[in-house]
């Protein structure tokens, strides 16, 4: 299901997914090939930074 906030412009979209054994995988929609992995631990700190302002977005 694509999400309601990735607009209609394309896969400008990230993709959480829980796996087996409690990791977390996510992936861009632009690039499906790639998957970064992380514990919940570090996606729970992760989400925190970008919900705080700590992360900026990145302009390619």
């Amino acid at each position: 299901m694509k999400s309601s906030f990735s607009g209609t412009g394309g896969n400008n979209c990230v993709e959480v997914r829980a796996l087996d054994g409690g990791a977390i995988a996510i992936r861009e929609g632009e690039a499906p090939g790639s998957v970064l992995t992380a514990d919940r631990a570090r996606f729970t700190a992760l989400l925190a930074a970008v919900r705080t302002g700590r992360l900026v977005r990145l302009t390619g």
